[in-house]
């Protein structure tokens, strides 16, 4: 069970699209949250690596040479030249 406090807009335009379209603010507030929840956790997880990264504590590696590591210059020069489906 989750329970939130929204500011008084939010609310108003939550409530507003329940009644226009029959369904509950609880769907709608779950569908939000389903939506936005692994774009939160991929930016937690980016913060806490680019963290762990200005500490020291893991290594990065130029874009070039990660790019050709894994085939991805081959990859972009076949699409700059219309080459892939």
């Amino acid at each position: 069970m989750l329970a939130i406090r929204l500011p008084l807009d939010l609310e108003a335009r939550l409530e507003n699209l329940a009644k226009a379209t029959g369904r509950t603010k609880t769907f709608y507030a779950r569908e939000a949250i389903v939506a936005h929840l692994d774009d939160l956790e991929d930016l937690y997880l980016a913060e806490q690596r680019l963290l762990d990264n200005r500490a020291g504590r893991s290594a990065s590696v130029p874009l070039e040479d990660g790019m050709k590591r894994y085939g991805l210059n081959a990859l972009m020069a076949k699409a700059l030249r219309g080459e892939l489906e």
